[in-house]
């Protein structure tokens, strides 16, 4: 039997294109392959936090901001008037949930979107808000007001359930964009 010169280059791209879709860039669309699979920040793993933050807004990945945010953040004065509202805690639930933010901050994870963010943040700021950060005003810069403030299912760009499908499981990649009323997003 003979192999012609035609089944070995075509052996060889398949080769060359299966490779490609196992090292493509988990956060990049790849070379030929999107892997939406991997998350860019850990999802919440914590059932405390899940619950206690989970119950008033998207319990958002400790990942995203740095430790220093989170411990000014879950302070005894500022869960009083946590964005205006009182979340305080008891003192075993908070302490819980502050030593699992600080331990999975940005400035704490190897995970890629975790490392932009924290790198985006100056070593003297303390942000509050995750839509402060500027990786996340880079990467939200291009949408239309009125695709999010003026769109009543998404209202603010802190609502990220509303267009990150994969949010909770910390996978906030382009290709896992739907806007309510608009659809996929591409910029």
């Amino acid at each position: 039997m003979k192999i012609s010169h035609v089944s070995i280059m075509i052996a060889f791209l398949l080769s060359v294109l299966s490779t490609s879709a196992v090292y493509a860039d988990s956060e990049s669309k790849g070379w030929f392959f999107s892997k939406s699979s991997s998350p860019g920040v850990a999802p919440v793993t914590n059932n405390a936090y899940k619950e206690e933050c989970g119950a008033c807004h998207f319990p958002y990945q400790p990942g995203f901001l740095p430790a220093r945010s989170w411990e000014k953040l879950l302070s005894t004065t500022s869960l009083e008037n946590h964005f205006g509202e009182n979340a305080e805690l008891d003192e075993a639930t908070r302490s819980e949930i502050l030593n699992y933010a600080i331990s999975n901050a940005a400035d704490k994870s190897s995970h890629k979107r975790s490392k932009k963010m924290n790198a985006s943040i100056g070593s003297g700021d303390t942000p509050l808000r995750i839509t402060e950060v500027s990786y996340f005003k880079k990467e939200h810069d291009e949408i239309p007001k009125r695709l999010v403030a003026d769109n009543a299912k998404v209202k603010t760009l802190s609502n990220c359930k509303a267009c990150h499908e994969k949010a909770d499981e910390g996978i906030f990649k382009e290709d896992t964009v739907s806007i309510p009323g608009h659809g996929r997003w591409n910029d």
